[in-house]
């Protein structure tokens, strides 16, 4: 049992296969697993925060999977049994949970979230949050291994039930409010559609958009259906894209909202349908908050584009940190910097996580959200589009990712060796290196070719990706033709993808 629940871990969440129905796939998330891990997160808890359990009180959500209620069930058992009292929040959102912590009405010690994020229907997991916010990679593995030495009865029934969602909503809502300045509905004469891939996000046009008149006509797949019907609810995926681009375009709305299933991460399509996603949001995000924060500093990925920092440095005068792959990482690097005295007012990936400083170094998809609509009603107040922030963000023309599999066990080694010699041949052309937290960057901006290389090694898999962009079009052809001359003669390295 304890090795198959350590394997449950995915860096600083729980993951793992809840239902039955894909072969090849076997269930290693039930119940009662949930049981113990509850039980174990409890314990955690107590010794961290130095309350007794019999004083903690823990909240529980989930999204709309539905292994969802069977988890939640085990989870609050398991929490119980450890002497602790339980909330059950049903349908939340993770960044709910954690503001559960700091709505007055809440307050609760510690919070749990079910959800796999935009995984397939049968996936399922935990999130957990403390005062501190997200766990760490380390805390889980220490809740994992308390789980799998524990087996829990219960003892008493959960506190009851409570709509955490409406208490959040109104809190998004009067956010608007409070921006915007202009009465009880400042958003009328917007028109704003809203795509929740039947997740967790459907109250984001009845609790929100509605009531402070914005036209809603349009919205799709807002009813929570775990079995994603529709698309994937996630705004990496191309058909999650074109569907929201779609209804924008179709309704002639102003602006298409679309999250993940558990909403913290969203992206956006506008008024002509171009998406605002990857390096755009950001963009996006980076100007809005500039003339409030100047030059301040914004944390991004590694794969980030040399067109990001341009317009970041360049057009608004901010600093671009191109950190490493991870929402943790470029949000716990926001705090570092925060705490030393150097403000970074966001932390974002091109996956759509983004960290606000101003929002508890949240990653908060429909705070993101609530952003781009303030931006964009003072937008129109003075006869402007939202595109007109990133109007200065030069065009994205040509890229690829490559993956290259490495055909050996010890993968992360012959990874290394390989960035290690990739480097050594890079300097040896001359080829200009930005610093780089994450594998080898190459930079180009010469008549001869522009654009950008990245070079990495994947955290936990046996392959190196790489991702080009070239600046004009034909670079990408003459950047490839590079990265294959600086990767040749790698023979554990398969670089099929590449050609």
């Amino acid at each position: 049992m304890s090795n198959n629940i350590l394997k449950l871990q995915n860096g600083s969440d729980v993951r793992g296969i809840a239902l039955e129905g894909v072969e090849g796939e076997n269930v290693n998330i039930t119940p009662q697993i949930a049981k113990q891990i509850g039980c174990a997160f409890v314990s955690w808890l107590e010794k961290k925060s130095g309350i007794p359990a019999n004083e903690l009180v823990i909240g529980v959500g989930r999204d709309s999977r539905v292994s969802g209620p069977a988890l939640a069930d085990g989870l609050i058992c398991g929490i119980i049994s450890a002497g602790a009292k339980v909330v059950d929040c049903g349908m939340a959102t993770t960044p709910a949970m954690f503001m559960s912590l700091v709505f007055e009405q809440t307050a609760f010690n510690g919070s749990c979230m079910i959800t796999a994020s935009h995984l397939p229907f049968n996936r399922n997991g935990i999130k957990f949050f403390d005062a501190d916010g997200g766990l760490e990679h380390d805390d889980i593995t220490e809740i994992l291994n308390l789980a799998s030495m524990l087996n829990p009865v219960q003892s008493n029934p959960p506190l009851g039930t409570f709509d955490l969602i409406s208490i959040y909503a109104e809190h998004l809502k009067n956010h608007i409010v409070a921006a915007l300045n202009d009465g009880e509905q400042p958003l009328k004469g917007l028109h704003i559609v809203v795509d929740s891939g039947n997740g967790a996000s459907g109250f984001f046009v009845d609790k929100i958009l509605q009531p402070l008149g914005a036209d809603t006509t349009g919205s799709q797949f807002l009813e929570p259906d775990g079995m994603f019907p529709n698309h994937i609810p996630n705004p990496e995926n191309k058909a999650a894209m074109e569907s929201i681009r779609n209804a924008v375009l179709k309704n002639n709305a102003d602006l298409g909202l679309i999250f993940d299933t558990d909403v913290d991460r969203m992206s956006a399509v506008l008024s002509d349908g171009s998406e605002v996603n990857r390096d755009k949001i950001i963009a996006m995000i980076a100007a809005i908050l500039a003339p409030e924060n100047p030059g301040s500093t914004i944390i991004t990925d590694s794969v980030t584009s040399d067109r990001l920092t341009y317009f970041l440095e360049k057009e608004l005068g901010l600093k671009h940190l191109c950190y490493m792959r991870g929402y943790k990482n470029v949000i716990n690097k926001q705090k570092e910097l925060n705490s030393k005295g150097e403000n970074a007012p966001l932390a974002m990936e091109t996956s759509g996580h983004g960290a606000l400083k101003e929002n508890y170094y949240l990653d908060d998809g429909a705070y993101l959200a609530v952003k781009l609509i303030i931006a964009l009603a003072k937008a129109a107040k003075k006869g402007q589009k939202l595109d007109s922030l990133i109007e200065k963000l030069p065009p994205l023309v040509e890229e690829g990712e490559y993956r290259f599999k490495i055909n050996t066990e010890d993968f992360k080694s012959y990874g290394n060796d390989v960035l290690k010699e990739f480097k050594a041949r890079a300097e040896a052309k001359g080829y200009k290196m930005p610093q780089s937290y994450e594998g080898v960057r190459l930079s180009f901006d010469s008549e001869e070719v522009q654009g950008w290389i990245l070079l990495r090694l994947s955290l936990h898999d046996p392959v190196m990706p790489m991702n080009i962009e070239g600046g004009r079009k034909g670079d990408l052809e003459k950047l490839i033709a590079i990265a294959t001359e600086l990767t040749d003669g790698f023979e554990k390295l398969d670089r099929s993808s590449l050609k």
